[in-house]
């Protein structure tokens, strides 16, 4: 026989289970038959209570059954041991959605969707960070005589493209030895690493193609810098009306939210490793307050997050589905991008 704690643990996950399956009140009688509990309707009012007390579980209005507070939420998120499985259909229909991509930006346009559409809530996907990335490849192709395209590859799978025009002609010679001199230096490093190893590339230059290659190599220091591709993709939004009598106000705000990249970016930002539930109050956004996030990293290698994805939606949401859904769209995301 369970210890009355662990009664109370059962009650109040019982009570979000049902409350999110129905968005009706809980009562102590639809407790004990719905869950097979062994104690009278009584003993769990009493539990009831005892939650209601600690905050969190609170009655809507009088003679109504319980609801979960954000804290109630919270502490059953905390409770979930693993995370669930998804069912091999839906394993396979997100390896097909996937896989069938062309390139990055088909991908995270792909990912977002399939997200939105698995949890039905809205789902948002970061770009990979320049910055957190490496490069993997560095063309240079002759425009003209004396304009050049820089096509800079990451490891992530970002193509970013630049030009510029040089003082003097360069011969095809010559921009072949710039390409293969750059490439051998700079290959695999991150933003952080280019700058020593810049300075002995040129040192390593000829001086006939040393301010070619300063070009170049400044190009694409200044690309990895750039804080404007710093960037989200989001999809689901009209899924916000179809939860609309979640929220006790307009939705208005939290619509102005999803279009604000910077606050997308700083939703997601993960408090470390792996993935993370925010609740209600506990989001730094007061628009959001009746809503949760659930984030999670993704990136290229197993030790190394190099971008966030994830979705909002009410605090009445199917919290195990959703994190299973989060956590298995990240870690596909991470197999593609080790593959490329």
């Amino acid at each position: 026989m369970a210890s009355p704690e662990e009664r109370r643990r059962i009650v109040l996950n019982a009570i979000v289970e049902d409350y999110v399956a129905t968005r009706e009140p809980v009562g102590s009688k639809a407790v004990v038959e719905r869950h097979g509990l062994t104690v009278s309707p009584a003993t769990i009012r009493n539990d009831m209570a005892q939650l209601e007390e600690a905050g969190l579980i609170v009655q809507p209005y009088t003679s109504a059954g319980r609801i979960p507070t954000d804290a109630g939420y919270r502490v059953f998120v905390d409770s979930l041991a693993d995370i669930k499985p998804l069912s091999l259909g839906e394993r396979r229909a997100i390896e097909r959605m996937l896989q069938g991509a062309v390139d990055l930006d088909d991908v995270l346009d792909r990912a977002v969707r399939l997200l939105a559409q698995i949890t039905q809530q809205v789902a948002v996907v970061q770009y990979p960070s320049l910055r957190r990335t490496a490069l993997r490849h560095v063309e240079l192709i002759a425009l003209s005589k004396r304009m050049i395209l820089i096509v800079m590859i990451t490891d992530a799978g970002r193509v970013e493209q630049r030009t510029f025009e040089t003082d003097s002609s360069v011969s095809d010679a010559d921009l072949e030895a710039i390409r293969g001199a750059v490439n051998e230096h700079l290959t695999g490093l991150q933003l952080d690493g280019l700058g020593k190893v810049s300075d002995r590339l040129l040192d390593d230059s000829p001086d006939r193609l040393r301010e070619v290659t300063r070009k170049i190599t400044q190009l694409v220091r200044q690309t990895l810098l750039n804080e404007v591709e710093e960037r989200v993709v989001v999809a689901g939004t009209g899924n916000l009306s179809r939860y609309n009598v979640e929220f006790h106000h307009s939705i208005a705000p939290i619509l102005d939210v999803l279009e604000e990249q910077v606050v997308l970016m700083k939703l997601l930002a993960s408090q470390g490793e792996g993935l993370h539930v925010r609740i209600g109050h506990e989001i730094d956004a007061k628009e959001l307050s009746e809503t949760s996030v659930i984030s999670s990293g993704y990136g290229n290698s197993s030790d190394q997050t190099i971008a966030n994805l994830g979705i909002i939606g009410p605090t009445r949401m199917d919290y195990r589905g959703a994190i299973s859904s989060v956590h298995a769209i990240a870690n596909y995301l991470s197999e593609i991008l080790r593959l490329n």
